[in-house]
């Protein structure tokens, strides 16, 4: 009987802890690109809006509102306040930490802490809503309190099962928005790839790449000159650049390998399928894949990412107690 109860509090620890991680990814990604939004809405005329928002909404898998009425204090409150837009700013944040809630014995005081005041943050926003629209403040500090809350884990609480799964989760969500993210970008732009980008054009791969956290390391690589060739090598295919789809599956594959070593699960599928993945992104060059169409590409990885993701939940989340006792 013990063993039976041990194995349930450890899948349900597992979960809430992957969940957690990806809801405040999820947040911090959605902030960072209205935060972007707001700063080009001051370089180009409302007119020219109405497309980069749907582009916006494509990227974050949020339905238009059914009217059809797209302005922008419709779609920041969407994104931001809206508590039935289950990927809203405020609705990850709560669901979060009601996640970290249920496993606060798995976690350090400090990580509550910091996470509970990014939440009450939030909520005391949501009651006060005028002026959101202009305030940047308040998207920064969505964006600062999930990378406070990162440092803070890193720094307080034992880098073992519990972490890596924080780990996982954090880089399963930002493969998967990092790639949409491209996906939709490319889909609208028409512009030749190994060409620099001028004018307002410039401007919006700049956004781009602001969305990603890279502009600054993307110059200090490139220089300030744009090719889209260029911006999807660094995204897609740089190493070393934390928000790059390759540095997340690797990240994604260490968590794994981690994990397995860790637990007496058989997890042979998740780090195969990563570690396939993996390797792709390792040996694949920019000019093979954008001739074969950029949206095909990450498309493959996103449904690879979402392969990885069921295969997780199978093993360490929903897995059968008999199996767990016969593993």
């Amino acid at each position: 009987m013990n063993d039976r109860r041990e194995t349930t509090m450890l899948s349900r620890v597992a979960d809430s802890l992957y969940w957690m991680s990806r809801y405040l990814e999820r947040a911090e990604h959605t902030a960072r690109l209205i935060d972007v939004d707001l700063q080009l809405r001051l370089d180009h005329s409302p007119d020219a809006g109405s497309e980069r928002w749907l582009g916006l909404l494509q990227a974050l898998q949020v339905p238009a509102p059914e009217d059809g009425s797209l302005d922008a204090e419709t779609l920041t409150h969407l994104l931001t306040l809206d508590r039935t837009n289950p990927s809203s700013i405020i609705s990850c944040v709560a669901a979060a930490r009601e996640n970290l809630r249920q496993v606060r014995e798995q976690c350090s005081s400090d990580m509550w802490e910091q996470l509970n005041r990014l939440f009450l943050q939030v909520k005391s926003t949501a009651s006060s809503e005028a002026g959101l629209l202009d305030s940047y403040q308040f998207f920064r500090a969505v964006q600062d309190g999930a990378h406070l809350f990162q440092g803070v884990t890193d720094s307080t609480m034992s880098h073992g099962e519990g972490w890596h799964y924080i780990q996982l989760g954090r880089f399963v969500e930002r493969t998967d928005a990092v790639a949409r993210l491209i996906g939709a970008h490319f889909n609208r732009s028409p512009h030749p790839l190994d060409q620099a980008v001028e004018s307002e054009e410039y401007l919006e791969w700049v956004a781009l790449l602001k969305s990603c956290a890279a502009f600054q390391a993307y110059c200090k690589a490139h220089t300030a000159e744009l090719r889209p060739l260029r911006v999807a090598e660094f995204l897609l295919l740089n190493p070393g650049f934390p928000h790059s789809v390759r540095f997340s599956v690797d990240r994604i594959h260490a968590a794994l390998s981690a994990i397995s070593e860790l637990t007496e699960r058989k997890a042979g599928q998740p780090v195969r399928i990563a570690g396939r993945l993996r390797a792709t992104l390792s040996f694949s060059q920019i000019d093979e894949i954008m001739a074969s169409g950029a949206n095909a590409f990450v498309d493959s990885i996103r449904w690879q990412c979402s392969q990885a993701h069921t295969a997780i939940h199978q093993i360490y989340f929903d897995y059968s107690v008999e199996s767990a006792l016969v593993a």
